[in-house]
């Protein structure tokens, strides 16, 4: 057992998904890891965190998106992380592995915006949209703690 209460384990879930995703994976399945690789990564959530979110996108009724499926997904895998020494090494093996997986898939994360937008105003769930600015732009699922 890891002796972080942040649920680190998280963050390797949702790595793993999104790296073998295929054409046979559920569209939840796969927006569920991007959407958590994008809450650890770009908002700092912890893996609590993160499966709080999940909790309240499953209460959606309108259909998950099909993301794009990029041929290079990462260049680290599970087996790299678990090559690495339980402890802090391994937690920043895991966050290398994490961000690798999700700079993959930065393509595909472009249609968020109004995806996003769209389902949850139709879903009456809160979910705040960012500001215009520079960059890529993601929602932002507003959960009561990081």
């Amino acid at each position: 057992m890891h002796p972080d209460p942040s649920f680190i384990h998280q963050h390797l879930v949702d790595a793993y998904t999104a790296q073998h995703a295929d054409e046979h994976t559920k569209p939840i399945a796969l927006a569920f890891a991007l959407i958590g690789l994008y809450l650890y990564l770009e908002k700092n959530y912890t893996g609590k965190a993160v499966q709080r979110a999940h909790v309240r996108l499953g209460w959606r009724r309108t259909p998950w998106p099909r993301f794009d499926l990029p041929e290079q997904r990462g260049n680290i895998t599970a087996a790299d992380v678990l090559a690495v020494p339980p402890g802090p090494e391994r937690d920043a093996a895991i966050r290398q592995w994490c961000v690798s997986v999700w700079d993959a898939y930065r393509a595909s994360t472009r249609k968020w915006p109004t995806w996003f937008s769209a389902s949850w105003r139709s879903g009456g769930n809160d979910v705040k949209l960012p500001r215009a600015g520079r960059g890529l732009h993601y929602p932002i699922v507003d959960v009561d703690a990081r």
